[in-house]
């Protein structure tokens, strides 16, 4: 193959597939009371148990975007081999990161004029863009070419459809997310919100589901309604430390899908919804009700 497909460590794949499929990731950083870390597949700086039991205790976290000179770093030693660039990036509605790559793009592009960079706004979030990133892998082990694979991406990403369940409502209170009163009233009475990601690539709260027994139902009743050739689909479920949970929605999403994928949700969109969220992603018609 003459190019090399990149994403960033936000999209929760698991190493594994990353390695299998041959998609280079590029780290991204956090930091959990002021001590800096970088996010690999493989959780090498802090483990996802670690990193969850310490927002539990009340610790601070935070994220930043992708230093400009890292994707230098990245994508150098592919270009001198001649070898061109596609990049899945994180959302923009979520991060400056696809801002700051195409900074060191404009670089890259002098010092190898004869070399393609493509950096594709993923619109998506954690496993949505990890399954983007997914499907794009196994678009190129069957030998798409780069304009191909390219448009296969863009054309695409839009029909990524990410459904989410949240848990910890501290975390998202502290993220901003919803205020102090809301937090207070929604773990009093079980209520949970339902989160997808918008066509501006932000998360958004659609509706509240009361009750830990509907959190499976509504996730999949969504999943149901919203997706194409359901039958015919490789599916993901993720979760944030939380894998009973991954395991019974996986049971049941099994008699509707080809396969299900199960992967964990690492601490860049952990760092906003806490330990507990529950999700699955597929292909179909975003509808945002």
């Amino acid at each position: 193959m003459n190019y090399k497909l990149f994403c960033d460590s936000t999209c929760d794949l698991t190493e594994n597939i990353a390695n299998e499929l041959g998609i280079e990731i590029i780290p991204m950083q956090f930091s959990l009371d002021e001590q800096n870390y970088e996010h690999y597949l493989d959780a090498r700086e802090l483990s996802f148990a670690d990193f969850y039991t310490a927002l539990k205790k009340g610790a601070v976290a935070k994220t930043a975007q992708v230093q400009y000179t890292k994707f230098s770093v990245a994508f150098e030693p592919f270009l001198k081999e001649g070898k061109d660039i596609i990049y899945i990036c994180f959302t923009s509605g979520m991060s400056g990161t696809y801002n700051t790559c195409n900074i060191a793009v404009d670089e890259l592009k002098e010092k190898y004029p004869e070399r393609k960079i493509t950096v594709i706004d993923s619109l998506c979030a954690s496993a949505g863009e990890g399954y983007l990133a997914y499907l794009a892998g196994k678009k190129m082990a069957e030998g798409a070419e780069y304009d191909e694979l390219c448009k296969f991406i863009e054309d695409n990403k839009m029909k990524v459809i990410h459904w989410f369940v949240v848990d910890d409502l501290d975390q998202l209170k502290r993220g901003g997310r919803i205020g102090a009163l809301s937090a207070t009233f929604g773990k009093a009475l079980q209520i949970k919100p339902l989160i997808s990601v918008d066509n501006d690539g932000k998360l958004i709260a659609i509706s509240k589901v009361r009750g830990a027994a509907k959190v499976y139902s509504t996730i999949v009743d969504r999943i149901k309604r919203d997706a194409e050739n359901l039958s015919e689909q490789t599916v993901f479920v993720a979760h944030a430390e939380c894998p009973e949970k991954a395991e019974k929605l996986k049971e049941l999403l099994l008699p509707l899908v080809k396969e299900v994928i199960t992967v964990e949700i690492g601490p860049i969109i952990g760092s906003h919804v806490g330990q507990g969220m529950c999700a699955s992603v597929c292909l179909g018609k975003r509808n945002l009700t």
